[in-house]
């Protein structure tokens, strides 16, 4: 079953993205070759009456694409020139070209706003809802109710902010807590986390403090889940990746397909509503990487439509082809490597 909810997972995120890229691509009357599900052989496929395109599934389900005429070289005479992406508006190609990611923040936002509405949802705000008995935060003087305003200088609006900020604090030091109180006082205290040695030699952190557990219902409810857990998953996202750059955390942080199928299969055990906000979540994931202005990615296409329209000219084609080819070999390298960490973690 593990093995089932990750390819439907897996298959609806990327169907929705490539959905966005072929809709505004048909919409602008761009032709298009195929739409395909996967990479590899072809497993499937079939073309509809009156219409170009070749729908595939393919057998590696690992990502999909959309073949469009114009969009690299210039050598299909078969197809008119107005129905070629090149000869599109810069407008109507950063539209086509964006579009994956804006369907994989709408299915984030929409699939949240989901689980909220179906099966309640927890308070996103910074406010603790149980501080756990002789813990470094009750012996710091920290109480339930008490709404953690920032940590080290650093502002914490949602509980995903605290998680994120304490994950990559240095732990082995007291971290400063500003706190408001129900009294709306404020006040600031230094917790040092107990240290926790797990097997193989692993160390972890407790401060002892955890959000409330009072479950929210209700449409207004769900709407303000959704805008709040949309913005700090994104958020999350900025703060992971400066913090990949700077090294604060290492590649070992990343998870690829091993390592995603595993977080799978625990989200399963939480039911439908844990295996829904796992596909929020990484929806919203592949949506923010995709939006990188590196090469291969939907981010660097538009950067380079933008780039055209400001200086009046062509980007050189050979130049972005060994460019795209580039940044291909980089991830796919990437990709190689955490799936080897990811594996080598299931032992």
């Amino acid at each position: 079953m593990t093995l089932i909810y990750f390819l439907l997972m897996l298959g609806i995120i990327v169907f929705i993205h490539e959905l966005g890229h072929f809709f505004w691509a048909k919409k602008s009357g761009v032709y298009c070759y195929e739409f395909s599900l996967g990479f590899g052989p072809k497993l499937f496929s079939f073309k509809r009456k009156n219409d170009e395109t070749l729908y595939c599934i393919r057998l590696i389900p690992i990502g999909g694409y959309v073949s469009m005429a114009g969009e690299e070289a210039d050598d299909d005479k078969t197809v008119p020139k107005d129905k070629k992406l090149y000869n599109k508006p810069w407008y109507k190609k950063i539209i086509i070209v964006l579009a994956g990611v804006t369907n994989n923040f709408i299915l984030g936002f929409l699939v949240f706003f989901i689980v909220s509405l179906c099966f309640g949802s927890f308070t996103t705000k910074p406010i603790i809802g149980e501080v756990s008995k002789d813990s470094a935060s009750q012996k710091a003087g920290i109480k339930t109710g008490d709404k953690i305003i920032s940590i080290n200088g650093k502002k914490t609006n949602t509980w995903d902010d605290v998680t994120l900020t304490l994950t990559l604090a240095n732990n082995e030091k007291p971290q400063k807590l500003l706190v408001e109180t129900k009294d709306g006082d404020e006040k600031q205290i230094l917790v040092k986390p107990t240290k926790i040695k797990g097997k193989k030699g692993k160390v972890s952190y407790s401060y002892g403090i955890a959000l409330d557990d009072t479950k929210h219902y209700g449409i207004k409810n769900a709407f303000s889940y959704a805008t709040s857990k949309f913005a700090s998953t994104f958020n999350s996202m900025i703060v992971t990746i400066k913090a990949l750059f700077t090294g604060k955390i290492g590649l070992n942080a990343l998870s690829g397909p091993v390592g995603i199928y595993s977080i799978v299969g625990t989200q399963s055990k939480s039911g439908l509503s844990g295996l829904l906000y796992l596909l929020a979540y990484l929806s919203i994931n592949v949506g923010f990487i995709n939006l990188l202005p590196f090469p291969a990615f939907d981010g660097y296409r538009a950067v380079v439509i933008l780039i055209e329209k400001i200086t009046g000219k062509t980007v050189n084609q050979k130049v972005d082809a060994i460019i795209n080819n580039i940044g291909l070999m980089l991830l796919f390298a990437l990709m190689i490597f955490i799936t080897i960490k990811d594996i080598l973690r299931l032992f």
